[in-house]
């Protein structure tokens, strides 16, 4: 007896499959992260999903969806499934070497382009923690004649920023290996003495003891290092108040992404380095998110 052949399986009918079984597994918005990830895995859009929803999965298809799923019940976020991240307009590659980039971190873009217009020609500009360098990728492309330099303790983060640089066009970004501002030693930049009208991070700000309560998204799968702010979240927002204001040019701006509730003693953290017109703003959600002051004329 012939065996029954195996069951064909509809554009429509592994949607909503993957929907419902996102839905039992308590995965926020699961009929989109579905319509998603049935999108990325047959290289259609998700209007495709829908408009499309008859066409019969070839089992090489089917295999690659079946893969993707699996992978995003165990919470591996969806930026990781699908290799990108849009930021501020354009997509970045991202992976497990680096923190998926958020819509929240476009607050310190703005932040930053708009507490320096007068810099816009020939300025330079610091990143510290680049990460997957959308940050600085992104200053550099809306202000193509700065010079934009990004540091990062992470040689893998670094390698995907480079990658995600040369495929936007970022030519005016150099990136260097170390730990914030200590990158900066021996480094052999074309200019002197080595001072910036911006510098900019979004360094590691969970509390090192919230660091095993976040999500499984994000605390199983995205880099520790670029998480854990030490015991209180705030360890890199010293140093960098420390050590980047001798940095600073001229009026220069140092501006910085803050976890909630840390806002205002970044803010103090500032103020007691000098800087004056220190300014906390707040995100899309309404949370104070970026801390900015300028340096004094000297």
């Amino acid at each position: 007896m012939q065996a029954d052949a195996p069951r064909e399986w509809s554009v429509a009918e592994l949607a909503k499959w993957a929907t419902d079984d996102f839905r039992a597994r308590g995965l926020e918005s699961p009929r989109l992260e579905a319509e998603l990830i049935v999108a990325f895995a047959l290289g259609i859009t998700r209007v495709d999903v829908i408009v499309r929803g008859d066409r019969t999965l070839t089992p090489p298809e089917l295999a690659r969806l079946r893969e993707l799923v699996k992978r995003r019940r165990a919470h591996e976020p969806m930026a990781y499934l699908r290799g990108e991240r849009e930021f501020y307009g354009r997509v970045f590659k991202v992976d497990r070497r680096v923190l998926v980039p958020r819509p929240d971190t476009e607050t310190l873009v703005d932040v930053a382009l708009a507490r320096t217009p007068d810099f816009a020609l020939g300025g330079r500009v610091l990143d510290l923690c680049t990460g997957s360098g959308c940050v600085a990728i992104t200053l550099a492309r809306q202000r193509p004649t700065t010079d934009v330099v990004a540091t990062d303790v992470s040689a893998d983060a670094l390698a995907v920023a480079r990658e995600n640089a040369v495929r936007l066009g970022a030519y005016n970004v150099s990136f260097l290996h170390g730990d914030l501002t200590k990158a900066l030693e021996g480094a052999r930049l074309p200019w002197s003495p080595l001072r910036f009208e911006l510098i900019v991070s979004n360094p590691p700000y969970i509390a090192t003891g919230e660091c095993d309560r976040l999500m499984p998204d994000v605390r199983d799968f995205e880099p520790r290092v670029a998480l854990d702010g030490g015991p209180d979240g705030l360890d890199f927002y010293r140093r960098i108040a420390q050590d980047a204001p001798p940095l600073l040019a001229r009026e220069g701006v140092l501006a910085v992404e803050v976890g909630a509730g840390e806002a205002h003693d970044v803010a103090a953290l500032f103020a007691e380095a000098g800087l004056r017109d220190v300014e906390i703003t707040r995100d899309l959600g309404r949370i104070e998110r970026v801390v900015a002051g300028r340096r004094a004329p000297s």
